[in-house]
């Protein structure tokens, strides 16, 4: 299989328009007919069909799509790490990572990243734990610090920090005016992240396993770290991670709503793709992480 032919048809396929396709990548619509018609009789399966004006992917052309779209990462790849090789602990790291995670261990790692590789360069993206597996699958990211699942299949996972999810509160909170139970939760007011983020479905997992209702947000932030000020004077709830409490932490000046219960145990790790053969920088970074040095 011609691997030209595959990016000709990756082209034709995400357009949808052989016209399209010809002007873009400064073909003729015959080549590229020829192209797709190369593929048809080597796989013997029909690619696309006809919708209107525009062509569509068959099933069969789908699966070649993404076939295709592995395939086209695999030499980029191939590319930086044949040049990253020939130039030694060089180059470049796309680092994803969870704002928990950024605050707990990305300062003692990029000091020490600094000091182990000065020519590598780092570009870091902070997101919510479902963006940034969303950049590691599709080849964005390199590696990803952030909270670790059960259905992880493409990625590999390296365990660094147990940690647990607790509900906060201002300190002049009403909550804290007596003991706190479960039933005190309902009718409250949250700060919490978007529904995919895992500590939003723990905590209506928790309400709806003692027969509340889901909680009522207030305010849906993709940082719960940018506004503990907010929720703190405006009476509201949310849930953090029991290492950001405290004086001198990001999460001053929230304190824990003591519930007995009510904890999310998850822990914090380093994950990337399965099938990538991972660059001397990246590797250099990987060590880092692993040798714990930079866990606090």
């Amino acid at each position: 299989m011609d691997f030209r032919d595959l990016n000709y048809f990756a082209t034709v396929a995400e357009l949808g328009h052989l016209g399209r396709a010809a002007e873009k990548l400064c073909r003729t619509q015959s080549a590229l007919s020829k192209c797709i018609k190369r593929l048809e009789e080597e796989l013997g399966t029909q690619l696309f069909s006809r919708s209107g004006r525009n062509i569509v992917l068959t099933p069969a052309g789908a699966v070649l799509l993404e076939r295709a779209k592995v395939l086209q990462r695999g030499v980029e790849e191939s590319k930086r790490q044949i040049q990253d090789f020939a130039r030694g602990v060089r180059g470049h790291v796309r680092l994803g990572v969870s704002s928990t995670m950024a605050e707990l261990l990305l300062p003692a790692v990029t000091a020490e990243f600094m000091r182990t590789a000065p020519a590598v360069t780092l570009s870091l993206t902070l997101g919510m734990n479902d963006h940034l597996r969303n950049l590691l699958h599709a080849g964005h990211i390199d590696l990803m610090l952030g909270p670790l699942t059960d259905d992880d299949p493409l990625f590999t996972a390296y365990p660094l920090i147990d940690d647990e999810v607790v509900i906060v509160a201002g300190p002049e909170h009403p909550i804290f005016q007596q003991p706190a139970t479960i039933a005190k939760l309902e009718g409250q007011r949250w700060v919490l992240a978007p529904n995919p983020v895992a500590t939003r479905r723990w905590l209506n997992g928790l309400l709806e396993q003692h027969g509340l209702p889901p909680a009522h947000v207030q305010i849906e932030t993709s940082s719960i770290l940018l506004v503990p000020q907010l929720i703190s004077r405006n009476h509201l709830l949310s849930v953090l991670s029991r290492r950001n409490l405290g004086p001198g932490r990001p999460g001053h000046p929230l304190r824990e709503v003591p519930i007995a219960g009510a904890v999310m145990q998850r822990t914090f790790g380093v994950l990337y793709r399965e099938e990538t053969l991972l660059t001397p920088p990246v590797l250099c970074l990987l060590n880092i992480l692993r040798s714990g040095a930079s866990v606090t």
